[in-house]
């Protein structure tokens, strides 16, 4: 195998178990043990595991960069792009631990900056794009500040995954993102704008992007 595939290799199956596991939770030992390759392996394409978990978030942003411009030219309107866009969030709470976000934050300097970066200038505009596009569809209201409440989006997303405020052990990450969701959506839309994010609910509206990035 070139050395080019069992980086790659190692970037895939870590990102697997810090993402199943939670960062805190997963030594080099236990990526070794995993890939049944020495630890020498590990070192020879990463320094240590704070350099692996930092290009392990960079590339996971680059894909979900991909994925959410994908999302943006496939979606009908507004309501479409945060429905799908939701749904994404969705698939993402059952699969990851709600734990990853406060460990880098906690552990991995780099990384949590990479994110961060990613949160101000990609995911911040992109929903104040969103919103300015919804108010001229008549979808949201047009008293509304997009920059704020783009904020205020934000910060419930990353509020889902503080234990310290949702404990897993009363509160599911799926159940936790769709209240959160849901109370943005009715504070945003004008009637016209609630009717259709309704109707996509009911008729369960499942668009053709597949979400299949995972998110931290």
């Amino acid at each position: 195998m070139e050395e080019i595939e069992i980086k790659h290799k190692i970037l895939k199956e870590s990102r697997k178990l810090l993402m199943k596991f939670g960062v805190r939770s997963i030594s080099m030992d236990d990526i070794a043990r995993h890939l049944s390759v020495s630890k020498k392996t590990l070192y020879q394409h990463f320094v240590d595991k704070d350099e692996l978990v930092t290009v392990v978030v960079d590339s996971h942003l680059e894909e979900e960069k991909k994925l959410y411009s994908d999302i943006t030219k496939q979606s009908e309107n507004a309501i479409d792009e945060l429905y799908r866009i939701s749904l994404c969030l969705n698939h993402h709470a059952e699969e990851n631990n709600p734990s990853v976000l406060f460990d880098i934050q906690k552990f991995h300097p780099k990384a949590w900056n990479a994110w961060i970066e990613f949160k101000n200038n990609f995911i911040a505009k992109s929903v104040i794009r969103n919103i300015k596009q919804g108010i001229k569809e008549g979808l949201f209201r047009p008293e509304v500040n997009p920059e704020i409440f783009a904020a205020y989006r934000l910060s419930g997303i990353e509020a889902a995954h503080d234990e310290r405020i949702y404990p897993k052990e009363k509160f599911s990450l799926h159940e936790v993102h769709n209240q959160i969701f849901e109370h943005f959506v009715y504070g945003l839309c004008t009637e016209k704008g609630k009717k259709l994010y309704q109707k996509y609910k009911e008729h369960n509206h499942q668009p053709q992007l597949i979400p299949n990035g995972k998110t931290l």
